[in-house]
């Protein structure tokens, strides 16, 4: 039923275009996934999502299981039937979460031991709590339970969390046990290129149908990442998908592409959205700022997305000053619309042969502009 089909890839490059077959249909690769945290992309409907031509969407473990709580969410005939949204979902371990925003006491072989950022209540997840999780969600692709290293690290530690990664990768493995769901596996590693490498060939020990790279944009420099994605690539293997985690802004976007990327997925431009920060062809811009009081153009004139066909720059800035929950809603939905259209547009590039000039095209327009009237 998971079968990753490779349709064209840049000689060049090495971009990729593909599809990967799930239960709830065809993801076109390369694809940008909007993070539906708590079972909704802000602001955003399912059919608005549609539109824009988003293929598949993001819902996060952690946060399930804190709220609604995974049971509520089963009993309601799973996540698809339950935030109404009938196209592939990923959900994420909550690993990620489990680190960066609940309070740690410990980890220890078994799992981690953390405390809710919503009331402080104690909690314990194990590899196989988080499979099980995912399984009563019943999302098309599972990911494994891994940790994710902050940064700066030492090698020292980075090698033990990618080892205890790799252990609970197996538990995962042997856990798991839903039909119609892939269960993808997380290379870690930090910033070690032997340590990513060693850690994606003894994934492919194991045996997922697609593999996520974590612990990437987490602080780390765009040419760090790039040195790691430019190094793990050539032993990623060709026939399956592979996931850069939590990775949105427009360029990293392309980058990652180029070193062949299939899937990507971010809360930037929603969040960005709700901060005045439109993301556009030519740069990012803050529509808060006062030169764009009497601007009547669209927020981006090569955008086709409803809000730049239907409002101007002075009207969003409007929104903003005026204090109105719509303005949050129009920047999150051309935001959303940005980087779906961009990584379906490179997507055609690496099709028609022309990807190489598309990357080229879009670096020098973006970074010409980039952060304009910040």
């Amino acid at each position: 039923m998971f079968e990753y089909k490779l349709i064209a890839q840049c000689p060049e490059t090495g971009a990729r275009a593909g599809e990967f077959t799930t239960p709830h249909g065809v993801i076109k690769t390369p694809v940008f996934m909007p993070v539906g945290t708590q079972a909704t992309v802000k602001a955003m409907t399912p059919p608005e999502l549609e539109g824009m031509g988003a293929q598949i969407i993001l819902g996060n473990t952690y946060h399930l299981h804190m709220r609604p709580g995974e049971d509520i969410v089963a009993e309601a005939g799973g996540l698809h039937r339950f935030m109404g949204w009938h196209h592939p979902i990923l959900t994420d371990s909550g690993g990620f979460q489990v680190f960066s925003l609940a309070n740690i006491n410990k980890i220890k072989e078994d799992g981690v031991e953390f405390r809710s950022h919503i009331d402080g209540s104690k909690h314990f997840m194990r590899p196989e709590d988080s499979i099980e999780i995912q399984q009563k969600l019943g999302s098309d692709i599972a990911m494994a339970f891994d940790e994710c290293v902050s940064l700066p690290t030492t090698p020292e530690y980075s090698r033990e969390a990618m080892e205890r990664t790799l252990r609970w990768a197996k538990r995962c493995r042997e856990y798991h046990s839903r039909p119609g769901q892939a269960l993808f596996g997380i290379v870690q590693g930090a910033l070690y290129e032997s340590q990513r490498i060693e850690c994606i060939e003894r994934l492919e020990e194991i045996g997922f149908p697609g593999y996520g790279i974590g612990g990437l944009s987490v602080g780390e420099s765009h040419a760090e990442m790039y040195r790691i994605l430019d190094a793990l690539s050539p032993h990623m293997p060709q026939d399956k998908p592979r996931y850069l985690m939590g990775v949105g802004f427009p360029t990293n976007l392309v980058e990652g592409i180029a070193r062949g990327i299939d899937m990507f997925d971010c809360v930037l431009p929603t969040r960005n959205g709700r901060n005045g920060q439109l993301l556009t062809s030519f740069g990012k811009m803050n529509i808060k700022n006062l030169a764009f009081a009497r601007d009547f153009t669209a927020p981006d004139p090569q955008c086709d997305c409803y809000v730049c066909r239907s409002f101007t720059r002075a009207y969003l800035r409007h929104l903003y000053t005026a204090g109105e929950i719509l303005a949050a809603r129009l920047c999150s939905w051309h935001n959303l619309h940005f980087l779906v259209n961009l990584v379906r547009d490179a997507r055609q590039a690496i099709i028609e042969g022309r990807f190489p000039a598309f990357r080229r095209g879009f670096m020098e327009n973006f970074m010409e502009g980039a952060y304009l009237n910040e």
